[in-house]
């Protein structure tokens, strides 16, 4: 592709790892791939994106394949005035440190080694790390403490050094199981079988729990074929699948964990679909059940909840009483930090993150590199829908003004109460019904943040309510019924933000969120995901008031989207009268 850098070119690259992407400008979506490659979307006010390249990314991407070399040929190509030659030098350094330090088994003991010796003695020399290592008499390698494996990389991930892995992983006790390829449960997809192909290797086969027999179940590290990372599908394109034929393929006993009950009994159902596997060979570890079975299913929820004597976790103890050879995070930008710390402990068993995007609002994306892994596997959502995996999905912003009561009250109020207000505008309610209406005959769902404004919702439109604190049983039974077709919309709080089945939900409106959440979108999005028996699209409505914070809350909740090639339409609500009609757009943003 050939572009003039001085007019057509459509990224303005900064000396500081800042660059801006003009979306009106030729070669645009060339660049945008590049940048979701190596870079995070920081901001996008108008047609300029605002993107920042950060270490972690260009982790990320070295990981996934790219080198210095490819990033910056494009870069230079596809940058209207050139690349500047501290972003170069930084690229480069960056793409550089990926592979310079690498942990690896060696005589029975846990060795760091690095390419250069001065970079091994400047590392052994941090205060973070001193006492977890011991440099050896030629200082060509340092002895690092078996216990410390994982605290040593996220310490070294955090001062800039990335740790490649090499020390191997358990076999884990061996579980013979196959999948089922049938009508009811097709093969793996190609994308999904690319991705366990990424994690563990093409080479990778049942032999390497066969491995296990003749040390009796010894919890041994070594270095077998395959490893860990983090695998990025969107929503509805079967990440459940990809952790199944993880399992299937090393054939171990395996502990997977999910966001809530629903996701619990969700994995349970695929699995028995899915697999080989008895019902005596799954079990739940949750609130209401503790089954420690070959395959178990637990929730984060339970795991970090504080119990036993001096107010310690008994329940953590599932991770150590059991060789498993495999641990499934599914959701794992929710990974809470008391599971990072049990993770920093679990490195000798192979680890699969399962998530829709790799943003964490906490910024704990290095732990996720470390702890779990890099990203091992990424498909970008845009493709998947363009190959029919995923439904086509139409995003609109709705701009909907506050009554002069609600007005008044925000110009008052604090920055929080604003936030508040502001949310549960009132005036959402009629854009809703109007929304419903103009979609009558599909499915949906009405998504919110506050309970209040939720019952009310739920009152005044008749329909069905879904809150976290719901039975289980109370809340499945309404998710059956709206998948029989028999409820034709439901009313979600927080829950909408996991993984939730409901294949047929075809249009979603959110009426208030947590905040500039980005990940809570993208799941949010998710949720109307699935491709339609039809094929028809699915269309997300974002009602936001106007002229208020929820409108700058807004362009950051849609910053991932926008970086997987999502467009949002913008358009101010006009009132009750001719509520049906189509908002006034005011462009594309």
């Amino acid at each position: 592709m050939t572009l003039s850098r001085t007019t057509a070119a459509p990224i303005i690259a900064q000396s500081d790892g800042t660059l801006l992407l003009d979306e009106r400008l030729p070669g645009f979506g060339e660049a945008q791939a590049l940048l979701r490659a190596i870079a995070e979307l920081q901001k996008r006010p108008g047609h300029l994106h605002t993107y920042r390249i950060t270490p972690v990314t260009v982790w990320n991407a070295a990981a996934s394949g790219w080198t210095a070399a490819r990033a910056l040929g494009s870069l230079r190509v596809l940058s209207r005035y050139g690349v500047p030659a501290a972003l170069e030098r930084d690229l480069a350094a960056q793409f550089a440190r990926y592979g310079q330090l690498r942990l690896g088994l060696h005589e029975g003991e846990l060795r760091l080694r690095a390419k250069d010796p001065a970079l091994l003695a400047a590392v052994a020399s941090l205060k973070a790390v001193s006492g977890w290592l011991r440099l050896s008499a030629d200082g060509g390698y340092a002895v690092v403490r078996a216990d410390a494996r994982g605290w040593l990389k996220r310490e070294l991930a955090l001062a800039g050094y990335p740790v490649i892995d090499d020390a191997g992983y358990r076999s884990g006790e061996p579980l013979p199981l196959a999948l089922c390829h049938s009508g009811a449960a097709p093969a793996l997809r190609d994308y999904q079988q690319a991705a366990v192909d990424a994690l563990l290797g093409r080479a990778a086969s049942t032999a390497s729990a066969a491995e296990t027999s003749s040390d009796a179940g010894v919890d041994v590290a070594r270095s077998v074929s395959g490893g860990s990372g983090v695998v990025v599908l969107p929503c509805g394109a079967g990440k459940t699948w990809v952790g199944i034929g993880a399992v299937a393929r090393l054939a171990c006993e395996t502990l997977i964990l999910t966001p809530n009950t629903v996701s619990v009994t969700q994995w349970i159902r695929e699995l028995r679909r899915a697999t080989t596997l008895g019902d005596e060979q799954i079990g739940a570890y949750t609130g209401e059940r503790k089954e420690v079975r070959p395959v178990t299913v637990a929730t984060y929820q339970v795991l970090t909840s504080r119990g036993g004597e001096g107010g310690g976790n008994a329940h953590w103890r599932l991770f150590q009483d059991r060789n498993w050879g495999l641990i499934i995070y599914d959701e794992v930008h929710l990974l809470p930090a008391p599971v990072f710390r049990l993770t920093a402990e679990l490195q000798a068993t192979r680890r699969l993150g399962l998530t829709a995007t790799l943003v964490r609002e906490d910024g704990r994306e290095k732990d996720v590199f470390a702890l779990v892994g890099p990203k091992a596997y990424e498909a970008p959502w845009k493709s998947l829908e363009e190959a029919g995996w995923i439904a086509e999905a139409s995003c609109s912003e709705v701009r909907v003004p506050l009554d002069a009561e609600c007005a008044g009250r925000y110009a008052v109020a604090t920055a929080r109460a604003r936030s508040r207000i502001a949310g549960e505008n009132p005036r959402k309610a009629e854009v809703v019904r109007a929304l419903l209406a103009r979609h009558e005959g599909e499915q949906a769902l009405v998504i919110g943040q506050y309970l209040d404004q939720l019952r009310s919702m739920s009152r005044e439109l008749g329909l069905p309510l879904v809150t976290g604190d719901m039975p289980h049983r109370e809340r499945q039974d309404l998710f059956d019924r709206f998948n029989r077709g028999e409820l034709r919309a439901l009313a979600l709080s927080k829950v909408a933000n996991f993984a939730v089945d409901l294949p047929d939900a075809a249009v979603a409106v959110q009426i208030s969120g947590s905040f500039g959440s980005r990940q809570e979108e993208a799941q949010r999005l998710g949720r109307i995901l699935r491709p339609k028996k039809n094929g028809e699209a699915a269309f997300f409505y974002s009602l936001v008031s106007e002229h208020t914070d929820e409108v700058e809350y807004a362009r950051r909740r849609q910053q991932f989207l926008i970086q997987q090639g999502y467009r949002y339409e913008v358009g101010r609500w006009a009132g009750a009268e001719g509520a049906a009609e189509a908002p006034v757009k005011e462009g594309l943003r």
